[in-house]
C-alpha cells in the first residue's frame, strides 16, 4: 500500500526536492503540496494523506498552528516536522501541538523515506535516542505548567506497569529495550504502550513523551 504524503514548505526548492526523491520510492507517493501552513489544513481536508511533512517556519499559518489543526481534526494523517536546526526552539512546541516527530531537511533519501515510514507506521520520530535527546533539550527551554487536573486524572488510570512503561518510553527506550529491562516479551510491553496510548488518548509515543515529561514523571537532564 502506497504512503500518501502532503509537502506543506514556503521554499519551492525544498518541495520539488523531497518530492523527487519520495516519488522515487515503490511505496511512498507525494500527494499533494502546501506553500503556508493554511494551505496545509485545506489541502490535508482535500487529499487525506497519510503523512504531512510540515515546515515550521511559513507564512499566514505557522507549522505548529497547523499541526495543531490537522491533528483536531482527527482525519488520521501523522505530521513530521521538517526543520533545518535540531535544536530548532519551535519543535518542541510542535510535538505538543501533535506531530508525530521531526526530521532535519538536510536528510538524506533513505532517512526522509525511512522517516516517513516510521510515522506512517504510528511509531515516533526517527529512532527512540532522538526522543530521548529532543524531549529533553526542549522541556530545559520551554517552562511546562504544572500538571493540569485532567492530566492528573489520565494518568491516574495506568496501572503500576503502565507507568513504569511510560517513563521507560519517555527515557528513549523502545520496545524490545524496555521489554529486557522488564524482563517480559516485547509483545507483552507493545500491549502495555497500546493501553497507555488508549488510557491517556494520546496518539503516539511521542506524545507519550511530552505527556510524561508534563506530567513530571520524568526530569530532564
Amino acid at each position: 500500500m502506497t504512503i500518501r504524503v502532503l509537502i506543506a514548505d514556503d521554499q519551492m526548492m525544498v518541495r520539488e526536492g523531497f518530492s523527487v526523491l519520495l516519488n522515487a520510492m515503490p511505496d511512498i507517493g507525494v500527494v499533494g503540496e502546501a506553500v503556508n501552513g493554511r494551505e496545509a489544513v485545506q489541502r490535508v481536508r482535500e487529499l487525506s494523506p497519510d503523512v504531512v511533512l510540515m515546515d515550521i517556519r511559513m507564512p499566514e499559518l505557522n507549522g505548529i498552528e497547523a499541526t495543531r489543526e490537522i491533528v483536531a481534526s482527527n482525519g488520521g494523517a501523522k505530521v513530521l516536522v521538517l526543520t533545518t536546526f535540531d535544536l530548532d526552539e519551535y519543535v518542541y512546541q510542535a510535538l505538543r501541538a501533535g506531530a508525530s516527530g521531526f526530521l532535519l531537511k538536510d536528510a538524506s533519501a533513505r532517512q526522509l523515506a525511512d522517516g516517513v515510514r516510521v510515522v506512517a507506521a504510528g511509531e515516533a520520530l526517527l529512532a527512540p535516542s532522538v526522543t530521548k535527546r529532543l524531549i529533553t533539550e526542549f522541556s530545559k527551554l520551554v517552562q511546562a505548567p504544572r500538571p493540569s487536573a485532567a492530566t492528573q486524572l489520565a494518568y491516574g488510570e495506568l496501572t503500576d506497569r503502565e507507568t513504569e512503561v511510560l517513563v521507560l518510553i519517555a527515557q528513549g527506550l523502545s520496545n524490545s529495550e524496555i521489554a529486557e529491562r522488564l524482563v517480559v516479551a516485547e509483545s507483552t510491553i507493545k500491549t502495555h504502550v497500546s493501553r497507555v496510548l488508549v488510557k491517556l488518548g494520546l496518539r503516539d509515543r511521542t506524545q507519550a513523551a511530552v505527556f510524561a515529561y508534563e506530567a513530571r514523571l520524568v526530569t530532564p537532564g
